[in-house]
């Protein structure tokens, strides 16, 4: 299968005055395409900063992010991140004075899409199961509804990767199944591989493969049929 991603010797710390804390520590892994990818982890183990890395809305401080077998860097971050990939956030971040048209339309012109804006925008908000709801701002939605308009708005431009930061930790565990079913439709029906981290237990198997990281190293790898 082929990888869409990798990792390689990808190290990174900050400071904070006083020393520098390790975060990533040679970390490497690899992501296929077409895939669902968990990775847990306690707070601090570097989930997050994995998905800064593999976004790329950081440099690692060693080692190479590579996207389709080429450093992200030899791309250009501004440009991976406008073209290829995508990421969902815990918290929605919806632009609060537009419907759920205009927050996915508005996505679509910061990336230069080409293509016809009503009919891609109309066919995302219906992928996720919201095409009626199209015109409703995002205080009249429940917070599943908002993270689903979310995730239309991540696909608009078609990513070949979308991460998820914690993408259900704002939800019931109804809501939270609802939003994997519709992860799991986009990665058959749309061919994008989906990295999500999560705290929660009830989605360790929700993915393809699930990635145990500890201390900037992943410590365990499994694979769910």
């Amino acid at each position: 299968m082929e990888a869409v991603l990798g990792f390689e010797d990808v190290s990174y710390h900050y400071s904070d005055g006083l020393d520098n804390i390790t975060i990533l520590n040679k970390a490497n892994y690899s992501f296929e395409k077409g895939k669902i990818y968990a990775i847990v982890g306690a707070s601090g183990s570097g989930k997050t900063t994995t998905i800064v890395l593999a976004g790329g809305l950081d440099k690692p401080k060693a080692g190479k992010v590579y996207f389709k077998g080429t450093d992200t860097a030899e791309i250009g971050l501004n440009k991976y991140r406008r073209n290829d990939v995508s990421i969902v956030f815990q918290s929605y971040n919806l632009i609060y004075y537009m419907n759920a048209y205009e927050n996915v339309e508005f996505s679509l012109r910061l990336s230069g899409y080409k293509g016809d804006y009503t009919e891609r925008v109309s066919e995302c908000l219906r992928k996720v199961g919201l095409k009626e709801r199209m015109y409703h701002m995002p205080s009249e939605m429940s917070g599943g509804e908002q993270q689903r308009v979310a995730i239309a708005r991540a696909i608009a431009h078609r990513p070949k990767v979308i991460f998820a930061d914690e993408p259900t930790a704002e939800l019931d565990s109804q809501t939270a199944l609802q939003v994997i079913k519709v992860f799991k439709d986009l990665v058959k029906k749309e061919g994008v591989s989906i990295i999500m981290t999560t705290h929660d237990t009830g989605l360790f198997d929700a993915g393809d493969v699930c990635y145990e990281m500890e201390d900037g190293q992943i410590v365990g790898k499994h694979y769910h049929v």
